[in-house]
């Protein structure tokens, strides 16, 4: 088996972050590893989605699993092998959360395939995250969002 697993902290909350998540046909808003992306269905566990990173071969993919707010993975098989990756939403303390990403390649020839393979899939996964919560963070003290009731001003928010 080999894994990789990285974290960020961030104040975005864990509904805005599963809202990105959730958005399949938006992914490559935020990472730069999608070239396109296509989901067949809802965003719930046993949905296929078929992505395509720059310059090389659909991948497919199935959500193995996913509760909303928490956690999602995605599995895809290549042969005997297995590649599982975890993404998951954590408390970080106040006002906070952990956003972490593992994968897990397992199965036949994973001692040898999993070095080999899983550094260049998990490689940009740092500049992922950084965007991917870029976008669910707050805009800032100021900003207001008309679809919160205890917003006062009821203005959109500037973005």
């Amino acid at each position: 088996m080999w894994t990789y697993e990285h974290s960020v902290e961030t104040t975005a909350t864990p509904a805005a972050v599963w809202r990105l998540w959730a958005e399949v046909e938006r992914w490559a808003d935020w990472n730069d590893g999608v070239e396109k992306i296509e989901i067949d269905g809802p965003f719930a566990a046993g949905t296929r989605i078929t992505m395509t990173p720059p310059g090389e071969d659909p991948v497919p993919l199935v959500i193995a699993e996913a509760v909303e707010n928490e956690l999602f993975v995605d599995e895809a098989r290549f042969g005997g092998l297995v590649l599982r990756t975890l993404h998951r939403l954590d408390p970080a303390g106040p006002g906070r959360i952990r956003v972490t990403y593992r994968m897990e390649i397992t199965g036949t020839g994973a001692d040898e395939a999993g070095p080999e393979i899983g550094p260049g899939i998990t490689a940009d996964w740092p500049q992922t995250m950084a965007a991917l919560v870029a976008l669910a963070e707050p805009a800032g003290p100021d900003a207001s969002d008309p679809s919160d009731p205890s917003d006062p001003s009821g203005e959109p928010a500037a973005r």
